[in-house]
């Protein structure tokens, strides 16, 4: 049962996606705040972000106290918590951060709350509970649902990622591109490196020498720490013209024969998986069907007519849900629930 004290919160990177959609879900599920502080950077003070029925006026991140807060959610990227989150934290502040620099970081716990909720037992030394990608989240979920069948061995991921996993910016540009093919006009691109409007581009932030993008880096490493498995991972990221929803396309080789009806009550009996699959109406989950959504939806689930041992799926998420803004309030909700004075989730200094 949650206890009764009320929380003073700061969403940082309150204007994007991300955030938007974290004062969204706060509000939804009546996380209890005492009071809320919306910060973003300096050209997006003054401009006002909704919180339940207030009307939030926005702060810059130099004028907050953060001594005075008590969680603090990241949604400002990589580089702003690389510089930023150690004052925060040491000002003794909570910080649940969905940015990529700490997720890999062995005193950080990668926390997906269906997964490995265990992981918070031991607190956070350094004040920061990481949040993992967007497409790693309802990876790990599937796959955590299926590990009870058997362990799995190799797993070989393809995803459809939508633009707005690249912030506003990138669906303002799809927007624009999609007006301009049908009108034939000029197209411009300023977020990715070529048009995604009636395009799908197969690669995803920058390319290592081995040919392995960092989006694919990020998703088999944040996947190992999440399940602490060493399953092999391959993965292939692909983005494709859709406003909202991330989809996969699974494979995975277990150690033992399974059938598609286990994978099915492995799926049911997991919390926040639905499955969407009536073979003879040919329904299938598409991000459509997940946007708005907390459910990480699957369909096609069948057997892998290669391998005994392999069986085949789709799943498809509400990026900036359960992929982003969720993730984060359950994470908060779990620390509240964990230790309500948060003392186990505050930096300790060396």
């Amino acid at each position: 049962m949650r206890n009764s004290r009320r929380y003073n919160v700061a969403v940082v990177g309150a204007t994007g996606n991300a955030g938007n959609n974290t004062l969204k879900i706060l509000a939804e599920r009546d996380f209890p705040v005492e009071k809320i502080f919306a910060v973003a950077s300096e050209k997006s003070v003054g401009k006002s972000v909704s919180f339940k029925n207030q009307s939030l006026r926005v702060q810059s991140f130099s004028s907050v106290d953060f001594s005075k807060v008590d969680l603090a959610i990241f949604c400002a990227g990589s580089k702003f918590s690389q510089k930023h989150a150690k004052e925060v934290a040491e000002a003794g502040c909570t910080i649940i951060d969905k940015g990529s620099y700490f997720r890999l970081n062995p005193k950080v716990p990668l926390i997906v709350p269906e997964v490995n909720a265990k992981a918070l037992s031991k607190g956070a030394p350094l004040g920061i509970i990481a949040t993992p990608n967007c497409v790693a989240v309802p990876l790990a979920m599937s796959l955590k649902a299926l590990s009870a069948i058997a362990p799995i061995k190799r797993a070989v991921v393809s995803t459809y990622q939508a633009v707005s996993g690249a912030g506003k910016a990138a669906n303002d540009e799809l927007y624009n591109q999609t007006k301009s093919v049908l009108a034939s006009g000029e197209i411009f691109n300023d977020v990715f490196s070529k048009q995604i409007a009636f395009n799908v581009i197969p690669s995803i932030g920058n390319v290592y020498g081995s040919g392995i993008s960092e989006e694919e880096d990020k998703i088999s490493s944040e996947i190992c720490k999440i399940l602490k498995t060493d399953v092999k991972i391959a993965v292939t990221c692909v983005r494709v013209p859709v406003f909202i929803g991330h989809g996969m396309s699974v494979v995975c080789e277990f150690t033992k024969e399974v059938s598609d009806d286990m994978a099915y009550q492995a799926f049911d009996d997991f919390d926040g998986i639905l499955t969407l699959d009536r073979r003879d109406e040919n329904v299938v989950a598409t991000p459509l069907d997940a946007q708005g959504e907390d459910a990480v939806f699957v369909s096609r689930v069948r057997r892998d007519c290669t391998s005994k041992k392999g069986l085949m799926f789709w799943a498809v998420a509400d990026n900036l849900r359960k992929g982003a803004a969720l993730n984060s309030v359950q994470i908060a909700e779990l620390l509240i629930d964990i230790d309500p004075k948060l003392r186990s989730f505050k930096y300790k200094a060396k």
